[in-house]
């Protein structure tokens, strides 16, 4: 009962450890402002494989296999797997971590699955269900598009709102009782779906801005602190047009993060020279940013206290 904050919140008794990271993300990531710092970059979209569907799958076996063998972990070690996708039946991440024999908590929170993944697997190891698990997700430009919009063959236009899916997969190992490894997880705050009534799939940065504030209030409120108490503010694809929608929000009850407010989705594009309109999105965009750029700040002291706040939008 002692871990329990506020109405939504937890302060881990044991924080768990990120000991390991890694991210596989596809040629036009590697192009981007953040390509040097990605593990692998994959030149073939298609990763080898015959469809779109098996090419994001091989790329989350590759960033499994990474991340394994980056943290010197026996593979039988790892007791659970928090892994996700934005596909129907999660079948990238079924078909993608099927010969990795990991019992799967199959996680399904739109672009806000590796935070879902991160909290779910940080519960497991702090309360002792686990010594070690692994936390994942992924997105492809190809698979999304084709599920959620359009077919690449149609050649739609895409408005200055729209964000650009990330190829990518990003993955971490948590472990209980450790000294070392890159960052801890202090505590988690859980968000809520608000529904403020956005109807474009075209925006969702507006759709998901509301959420971003909301769970960002509440952690505030369930930890008593304000929002000076972190060295930065990231949330997950929210883009040009969320980031500036949060900000508005947040001004409107005195809460002001400008100055340490970042964004995956503005930090893995140049969204001027690679015309990806407002920003990335995607379960891989917060992922692959976090495991590349983020955690390795921590690591080297850059950073000392962050909030992470992937997020989502529930399309129908």
């Amino acid at each position: 009962m002692g871990q329990m904050k506020g109405k939504a919140s937890i302060e881990f008794e044991h924080p768990p450890v990120i000991i390991s990271a890694g991210s596989v993300v596809g040629k036009k990531e590697g192009e981007g402002p953040l390509g040097s710092l990605f593990d692998e970059v994959e030149l073939d979209d298609m990763f080898g494989m015959d469809n779109w569907e098996q090419a994001e799958s091989t790329m989350q076996k590759k960033t499994a296999d990474l991340v394994i063998e980056k943290g010197g972990i026996r593979k039988g070690d790892l007791r659970y797997l928090f892994a996700g996708d934005l596909l129907g039946q999660l079948i990238a991440t079924s078909f993608g971590t099927v010969d990795l024999e990991i019992p799967l908590f199959g996680l399904y929170g739109a672009c806000s699955t590796m935070g879902e993944a991160l909290g779910l697997g940080a519960m497991a190891v702090n309360a002792g269900y686990a010594d070690q698990v692994m936390s994942m997700a992924s997105s492809h430009f190809a698979t999304a598009e084709k599920q959620f919009r359009f077919p690449l063959a149609y050649g739609n236009q895409r408005p200055p709102s729209a964000t650009w899916t990330v190829t990518g997969c990003g993955a971490v190992v948590l472990a209980g009782n450790r000294k070392d490894g890159m960052a801890r997880i202090a505590g988690i705050t859980t968000g809520r779906m608000v529904d403020m009534g956005a109807k474009d799939s075209m925006n969702m940065g507006a759709a998901m801005a509301p959420a971003a504030f909301h769970t960002i209030e509440q952690n505030l409120e369930d930890f008593q602190v304000n929002e000076t108490w972190y060295d930065k503010i990231i949330t997950g694809d929210l883009g040009a047009v969320g980031r500036e929608i949060l900000l508005d929000l947040l001004a409107q009850k005195k809460i002001d993060i400008g100055s340490f407010h970042t964004d995956c989705g503005l930090e893995i594009f140049d969204n001027e020279a690679q015309g990806t309109g407002s920003g990335g999105s995607g379960c891989g965009c917060a992922a692959v940013t976090m495991c590349a750029h983020f955690l390795p700040m921590l690591r080297r002291g850059e950073l000392k206290r962050i909030l992470f706040v992937p997020t989502g939008a529930l399309l129908s």
